[in-house]
């Protein structure tokens, strides 16, 4: 039998760690909440929730030297997973009430205000995920994912010029306007929705992950 796999679910204020932690554990890792460097260096996979504002979420992480640890990781090929707006901060920038902040600009594009007759987006909603996704690997077309977010990125723009690099899978949900919903890109995945409040659907989706640790 392999051993398990050891997360670290990153707790810089912003996030709900302790809902991550259970659902980690619940689907098999060995979970443990910290900020402490090394052990977020070390682990087999780093997942970063978040929730709140953006630029509250990003001085949070830089105060707690996760956007260094992010770019180290990434760096190295170890796996890293966002969450709700531990997804969004990935991104570029975001722009709320007409203040814009930096992100990590791992992947370009913008977070902004979702345009829809109701918002937040909170509740179930489906998803369109590339046929060869790893992320929704096992999970049907009609898989249900809980959203919380009145934010979002509306276009994709990261292009790949190397052919001998792989394209990132993103995949798409609608609440009002399409918006980003998930991503895989390397070792960095992501969701806008919160898979550790989604169930069956939610535990499948952190399998996948952990399977590729």
């Amino acid at each position: 039998m392999s051993a398990r796999k050891k997360v670290v679910v990153f707790d810089y204020g912003f996030g709900n760690v302790r809902s991550a932690e259970r659902a980690v554990a619940r689907v098999g890792a060995d979970v443990e909440i910290t900020r402490d460097f090394d052990a977020a260096m070390n682990a087999d996979g780093l997942l970063v929730p978040g929730v709140g504002a953006f630029s509250a979420c990003m001085t949070g992480l830089r105060e707690a030297r996760g956007h260094w640890i992010v770019d180290r990781r990434l760096s190295g090929g170890r796996p890293v997973m966002g969450i709700c707006v531990g997804m969004q901060i990935l991104f570029e920038r975001g722009i709320e009430h007409g203040v814009e902040t930096d992100g990590l600009d791992e992947w370009p594009g913008t977070v902004a205000p979702l345009k829809a007759p109701v918002v937040p987006h909170m509740g179930w909603n489906t998803v369109k995920a590339p046929a060869d996704s790893e992320l929704f690997a096992g999970l049907d077309a009609d898989a249900r994912f809980y959203f919380v977010h009145s934010y979002a990125v509306h276009e994709w723009s990261l292009e790949i010029t190397n052919p001998a690099m792989r394209a990132p899978k993103v995949t798409w949900a609608t609440h009002g306007e399409p918006f980003v919903a998930a991503v895989e890109n390397g070792a960095l995945w992501a969701t806008q929705f919160h898979p550790e409040k989604s169930g069956d659907a939610g535990a499948q989706l952190l399998t996948n992950w952990i399977e590729t640790l």
